[in-house]
């Protein structure tokens, strides 16, 4: 008789936990395939907005690395962490930069997301991966144009040394600082220099750049 009482106290705790583990799962599965109705469903039956899977990467966070608006929508909607940050330091907003999502930018911005964190930021991502749209769009908010990642690294010198002249030319516009210089003492000129974009070295060069 007491094997049985224990077992049953031993199930009481075990069974609410393997409930749990299903459901954590069940969210992640319905953001990672895409099913908008299943994580209504879900988010109805009160599961956690703000889950994570093992790298501190939220459900928003998914959403927007993964171009999925409905989704992304619906997680704002049941009000979603916009500050929250995976183990890397990236958050929602960052991921969709990255990835040249300009609706879930926009969503994001519009919810209050941060544009300027420590280190690597939004616009450094989108001038990084040649993301036009994206730039203009962050550059109409108040946000710091020569913001620096930890190697130095800014909108600017990740641009030229991608070669992205029209970014180039957009954040010159907007007076970005052209000899600011990374960790190896390097301007965005001697990037575009070593990369061999020679358009993006006239370009500097008539900005002033050394």
């Amino acid at each position: 008789m007491k094997r049985i009482w224990n077992s049953l106290i031993l199930a009481a705790f075990l069974i609410p936990g393997l409930a749990f583990a299903g459901v954590y799962d069940d969210i992640l599965n319905a953001v990672s395939r895409q099913d908008v109705g299943k994580v209504s469903d879900l988010l109805k039956r009160s599961v956690d907005v703000n889950t994570t899977d093992q790298e501190g990467n939220s459900l928003l966070m998914q959403a927007a690395r993964n171009g999925d608006f409905p989704i992304l929508e619906i997680l704002l909607r049941n009000k979603a962490n916009v500050l929250s940050i995976n183990k890397y330091g990236d958050s929602a907003l960052m991921l969709a930069a990255l990835q040249g999502q300009l609706r879930s930018v926009e969503a994001l911005v519009a919810a209050g997301a941060e544009l300027d964190p420590e280190g690597w930021t939004p616009l450094i991502y989108a001038a990084f991966e040649g993301h036009t749209e994206i730039v203009r769009f962050l550059l109409t908010q108040d946000i710091d144009i020569d913001a620096q990642a930890e190697n130095g690294m800014t909108a600017l010198m990740a641009g030229s040394r991608h070669g992205h002249l029209e970014i180039v030319k957009i954040l010159l516009e907007h007076d970005a600082d052209v000899n600011l210089v990374d960790q190896r003492s390097l301007t965005a000129k001697d990037m575009a220099s070593k990369a061999g974009n020679v358009e993006v070295v006239d370009e500097l060069v008539k900005a002033g750049g050394r």
